[in-house]
């Protein structure tokens, strides 16, 4: 029941909306990669450097001097939903990058009860099937400096693949662009525009498996519902700056405003642009063990009184990196101030170069 619940939940935008223009299309590609990230409330389009900065802000992948690859797994929903993503990097020469990262976010083995009842209405376990509703999205990534010193821009180049059993399936395409600058005295300053030209998805439908539920509420579903949509633009300008102390401890501030170019509830909503700040921080030993901390997500909830409550949400991460290869973990949504359920994150990042030592 709660595979189905969660799937009604994700196939709604194209079974139900009739308008090609989404606020919320293709939003498992704004959830998030790597628990360094994550457990600084994702306050890092200024500061990513890694092979990782080709999901945050492609401009970073200027600071990638080996081949890097990372993997991560999470699960949501109870277990239900389970989020997977890998990526690799490498430099192509001292003026240029490349990366390319897989995004899958899915719910398998869900019940399929159409077909339960027969034409005589007689009830057959036999009749139920299993199937998957799961999202794709492949990244590449390219980078380079710019003449300017201290100027970086990355283009990221996207497609993205929407399955939903035998019911329906989707192809997207879309491009990001992202900037970042550091001064003379390490601040650093990142601008990253997703989805600059929208994001284009076309959605095919088999008419036959659509038949077999459009009966199923009486006034629901009774045409086929649009077959495009369009994912808006969103934007983040960040700030970071690492602080040094003794060449054994350091400190990394970083902050981020995360725009969407629609009226949302988060803290700041315009009619024209909706804005979301997130602050995070990054404590170091050694560049050996990092203890990670954030929030964000900040919105204006309305309670059943009409009144209006602040909800954020609170992350905290640590890290180990030896060798090449580095452990993150983040848990998210401290102490439930937010409407989110807190996970648990695990990431993986590895310096290739080691294995040709």
């Amino acid at each position: 029941m709660k595979k189905l619940l969660l799937t009604l939940l994700l196939t709604t935008p194209i079974l139900a909306y009739s308008q090609a223009v989404r606020k919320y299309s293709n939003e498992f590609m704004s959830i998030g990669v790597d628990a360094a990230a994550l457990g600084m409330s994702n306050a890092v389009t200024a500061g990513t450097g890694d092979v990782n900065s080709g999901y945050w802000n492609p401009a970073g992948l200027m600071q990638v001097k080996t081949k890097q690859m990372a993997l991560m797994h999470a699960s949501y929903f109870a277990n239900i939903a389970q989020y997977d993503y890998a990526a690799f990097a490498m430099p192509i020469d001292d003026r240029s990058a490349l990366g390319i990262s897989v995004i899958r976010f899915g719910v398998d083995d869900i019940l399929n009860t159409t077909q339960l009842i027969d034409d005589q209405g007689n009830i057959d376990y036999n009749r139920i099937s299993l199937f998957s509703a799961a999202d794709y999205g492949v990244t590449l990534s390219y980078a380079r400096s710019l003449p300017l010193d201290g100027f970086t821009y990355g283009i990221n180049a996207k497609v993205i693949r929407r399955i939903i059993g035998k019911f329906a399936n989707s192809y997207g395409f879309g491009f990001d662009v992202g900037f970042q600058y550091q001064t003379q005295n390490e601040w650093k300053w990142g601008l990253m525009l997703r989805d600059i030209t929208t994001t284009y998805n076309v959605w095919n439908i088999d008419e036959e498996e659509f038949a077999t539920v459009s009966g199923a509420v009486a006034g629901q579903n009774q045409e086929l519902p649009e077959t495009t949509e369009i994912t808006l633009p969103k934007a983040q300008l960040g700030v970071s700056k690492k602080f040094v102390f003794h060449n054994e401890m350091s400190l990394k501030a970083a902050a981020n405003l995360n725009m969407q170019f629609a009226k949302t509830n988060d803290i700041v909503n315009l009619d024209f642009v909706s804005i979301d700040p997130a602050v995070g921080f990054e404590a170091g030993y050694l560049d050996i063990v990092f203890l990670r901390a954030g929030v964000g997500n900040f919105q204006n909830e309305t309670q059943l009184d009409n009144t209006q409550n602040l909800t954020f949400q609170p992350n905290i991460g640590l890290g180990f990196s030896y060798r090449g290869i580095q452990v993150d973990y983040a848990l998210t949504d401290i102490g439930n101030q937010s409407v989110a359920l807190y996970s648990n994150i695990f990431s993986l990042k590895v310096d290739l170069s080691i294995f040709s030592r």
